[in-house]
């Protein structure tokens, strides 16, 4: 517990990529069922013509046939504007019991209709406020859309002792004290030795050691060992977000992300308790198998 490695990575939200035409559509498609829902009664509802621009809006960009795609989403924004503003105009006349959800539903479709895309803090799922877009450098998937969590595990045996969401999306060097905090408090031991990557570089924090590759000054044989070491966090990244659903969080808000972070790294856990089990089980199996037939072969 006293030497550990720390990286951060991305826990995606279960939401659909969000596209300024699926936004609009789930905006113009609440707007409708809380109207009918609640009692006030639209001039126009859009339910026929709001998909198909929606699906057409698709269609072109595919296509790369941007213009006329620019055009149909003017068009959809302009309906969903009109389905809101009618909600909006009426929502005095809606009960206490569902007055509020419906002012938040306004309020997030107004948020919608009127940022663009190189605004920061927008809102990319109607239901999910909290989710942030998150650029890592990859290739394959340049933006993710969820939540930047903290993975600590131990030095040798790659156990998780930490495991806390991040959000904001702040600078993985802020996020060193926080992520030795949680192990401290989990382990009931803290931490004296923080093996990390380039991006904490130029964090300092009391009573611990950070060490991290392209360090030259009083690096022995030893510690250089030791920092390679780091990149064994990397795969057991991959195992949670593979096997223990790291890659999509189905739980709600951000206290959802923070409970979903730790379960993880709880069944990552479970899982290598478990697999070594399995090898003690066999190992046992073989020795009993072998002293039957030591003994039957005496007899």
């Amino acid at each position: 517990m006293k030497r550990v490695i720390v990286d951060t990575t991305v826990m995606q939200k279960a939401i659909a990529h969000p596209t300024d035409s699926r936004l609009l559509e789930r905006c113009r498609e609440h707007l409708a069922k809380a109207a009918a829902r609640h009692g006030p009664k639209l001039r126009q509802n859009y339910n026929r013509e709001a998909p198909r621009l929606a699906l057409q809006i698709g269609r072109y960009a595919h296509a790369k046939q941007f213009k006329r795609m620019r055009k149909a989403l003017r068009t959809l924004r302009s309906r969903v504007g009109r389905v809101m503003r009618d909600v909006e105009r009426q929502a005095a006349q809606v009960g206490d019991s569902g007055h509020e959800a419906l002012l938040e539903l306004i309020a997030r479709t107004k948020r919608i209709l009127s940022q663009k895309p190189k605004d920061k803090n927008k809102l990319y799922a109607l239901h999910a406020p909290e989710v942030e877009c998150l650029a890592k450098g990859k290739a394959r998937t340049p933006y993710e859309f969820g939540v930047k969590v903290s993975i600590t595990t131990t030095h040798k045996e790659g156990l998780v002792v930490g495991m806390r969401s991040m959000p904001g999306n702040p600078y993985d060097g802020h996020t060193l004290a926080e992520a030795l905090e949680q192990t401290a408090i989990l382990s009931d031991a803290k931490p004296e030795v923080a093996v990390v990557d380039r991006g904490y570089k130029g964090v300092a924090i009391d009573g611990v050691k950070i060490y991290h590759p392209g360090l030259r000054r009083g690096i022995t044989r030893g510690l250089r060992a030791m920092i390679r070491r780091r990149s064994a966090i990397e795969p057991a990244i991959g195992h949670m977000k593979a096997d223990g659903k790291l890659d999509q969080n189905w739980l709600k808000g951000a206290l959802g992300d923070a409970m979903h972070a730790v379960l993880c790294g709880a069944g990552h856990n479970l899982r290598m308790i478990l697999r070594k089990l399995r090898l003690f089980y066999a190992l046992v199996l073989i020795a009993l198998l072998n002293r039957t037939v030591a003994t039957i072969s005496t007899v």
